[in-house]
């Protein structure tokens, strides 16, 4: 059924939504989160400003999937699963406790595609994050829209990785980080933490751990391993990783100030891959 409507309408939208703050607070939820992954550095914790101005919708504005409701900012696309596929971000310079964040977002691009699991729809957001200093952050967050299985088709099996590392380490993943993590960027998105709605209307064979969660793991990891910030930074989903495990990152040099790196599940399949550069 061919459902890939013209919503060119909504290309170049924009949203201003009320400032947020770095606050005490803030900080110590994120460390208490990502624990000794988190990299020290100058500023606010690399990855924070995914938690700052989340969208508030009122309860009646909720979607069935917990995410507001489609047709306001966001375009009305009639496909009803949505994942974070990938995003990009340049960091200009460091966020602060204290600071006073101002995020504006516009629809840069909205792409229908079609793949193996169908029709899919690409809506590109472009985000700003700015103090009184200027802008801090700019990122380009790349949305999928897809149609939901029906549960009938058998799920392909996992392609093991075959990546060797220069630099690895793991992490484990639980429901209380992703719970935290849930609670951090007011996602309601029901994946993440209600597992009758994930696999029994989404069919997904557990809980999914969310896509800027893993991507917050690499940033951190390539972080650590530099001693500073990134200038870019860049992440995709490959695959879902869902229910309780031990996620492996994995970093390579590929050039003097560049990073190549994943995300590899406990049943050695890549479910992020990401790249860094200073």
């Amino acid at each position: 059924m061919n459902q890939m409507v013209d919503l060119s309408a909504w290309i170049g939208r924009t949203e201003k939504v009320p400032a947020d703050i770095v606050t005490p607070r803030m900080n110590a939820c994120f460390a208490a989160t990502f624990g000794d992954v988190m990299a020290e550095v100058e500023g606010a914790p690399a990855g924070l400003h995914w938690c700052l101005s989340p969208p508030t919708a009122m309860p009646n504005d909720l979607g069935p999937d917990g995410h507001p409701a489609k047709g306001g900012f966001l375009p009305p696309v009639p496909l009803p699963r949505r994942m974070w596929a990938s995003g990009s971000v340049e960091f200009l310079s460091e966020l602060r406790v204290g600071d006073v964040v101002n995020k504006s977002s516009k629809i840069k691009s909205i792409d229908w595609k079609t793949g193996k699991t169908g029709q899919m729809c690409f809506v590109t957001v472009a985000h700003e994050y700015a103090s009184e200093r200027g802008v801090a952050i700019r990122e380009d967050q790349n949305i999928v829209y897809r149609a939901a299985p029906d549960g009938s088709t058998a799920r392909p099996e996992p392609k093991h990785c075959e990546k060797v590392f220069d630099q690895q380490t793991e992490i484990d993943v639980d429901t209380v980080r992703l719970f935290r993590y849930s609670a951090m960027t007011f996602n309601a998105h029901r994946i993440h933490y209600d597992l009758p709605y994930a696999t029994g209307v989404e069919h997904y064979p557990d809980l999914v751990v969310h896509g800027p969660l893993q991507a917050t793991l690499l940033l951190n990891f390539a972080t650590r391993s530099m001693d500073c910030m990134p200038k870019k930074f860049s992440f995709r989903g490959v695959a879902p990783a869902t229910g309780v495990q031990n996620l492996k990152l994995g970093l390579s040099r590929t050039k003097e100030n560049e990073f190549s790196m994943s995300v590899i599940g406990e049943n050695g399949s890549e479910t992020m891959t990401g790249s860094a550069t200073w």
